[in-house]
């Protein structure tokens, strides 16, 4: 009787097995059926997603991703699943998404109400100020020093809407000068073609930290927006986005990606073996606590 049992056991868990592959859809199937994931990276998204001096994306979006993907490997049983990547830009990186061409987004992408209605999140594994990164020598702190004057973004971002919508921000007449992805914008402060950068407040430490005078540049300014970041996903895709928010809950869980932030945001990074020492905003401690996806304009309750 009970070799019966063991051998109906074996059965049942074959059986529920070829259920399971056979069910597979979105996301999951298109791997399955490719043998193939493809990240979305950042070529400048200091440090959560980054090209390292051999043009190799890197960093702690980056380390997150490639968790996840070892996740799908096993899901599927698919040992030599093959990870290609894919550049994205502020601009393209949603497009990209839904179209299919990249199945995880692993850059710097704020989540919020809107974006939720194109696509989803994974739970949220970074938490940002936007303020602004100046020259020293500007003598520039506040918005309201900002009229007249061009200031930088990155195409695609939701940085101008930030400045405008803030209170200091409604009646300053500045121009709007556009990098197509941060490193860009961030050149455009460093040759004097804008007054000030404004982004995430991560994404300008790492560009300044990766400066060639790092000493030449503040980042100033009232905070903008208080804003999640996380892994984008394709919408109305359960089965993914229930191994991905598996995943990273059980890092968090497990403290795994407590040390990542350290490896990310506390210690000597690649190129220049530059120390942002970032601590942990109470913010992300609390997602850390109880993963969610919740956008940006909870932040604001």
């Amino acid at each position: 009787m009970q070799k019966h049992h063991l051998l109906l056991g074996l059965v049942m868990g074959l059986i529920a097995s070829t259920a399971t592959a056979q069910q597979l859809d979105g996301t999951l199937k298109k791997i399955k059926d490719s043998n193939t994931i493809t990240l979305g990276i950042r070529e400048s998204s200091f440090p959560l997603s980054y090209l390292d001096a051999t043009q190799k994306p890197i960093g702690y979006h980056i380390d997150i991703c490639n968790a996840v993907v070892d996740a799908v490997k096993s899901r599927l049983q698919l040992p030599k699943l093959e990870t290609k990547t894919q550049a994205v830009t502020s601009q393209n990186r949603i497009p990209l998404i839904v179209n299919g061409t990249i199945d995880m987004e692993c850059g710097s992408t704020t989540n919020n109400a809107a974006r939720q209605l194109q696509v989803a999140f994974a739970p949220t594994t970074y938490v940002t100020n936007v303020l602004m990164a100046v020259k020293k020598s500007s003598g520039i702190k506040s918005l309201d020093q900002l009229s007249g004057k061009p200031v930088a973004t990155t195409t695609g971002t939701t940085s101008v809407q930030l400045i405008r919508s803030h209170e200091k921000g409604k009646n300053i007449d500045f121009k709007e000068v556009y990098g197509k992805d941060h490193a860009d914008s961030f050149l455009m402060l460093e040759t004097d073609r804008a007054v000030a950068f404004v982004m995430d407040d991560n994404l300008l430490m790492g560009l300044i930290a990766n400066s060639k005078t790092p000493q030449d540049y503040a980042i100033v300014g009232e905070p903008l927006s208080v804003e999640p970041i996380a892994i984008m996903l394709r919408k109305d895709d359960p089965q993914f986005k229930g191994l991905v928010h598996a995943t990273i809950a059980n890092m968090m869980k497990t403290g795994q990606l407590t040390k990542l932030y350290a490896k990310w945001f506390n210690s000597p990074i690649p190129p220049k073996g530059v120390n942002l020492s970032v601590p942990m905003s109470e913010q992300l401690k609390a997602a850390i606590i109880n993963p969610n996806d919740n956008p940006a304009e909870n932040y604001k309750k």
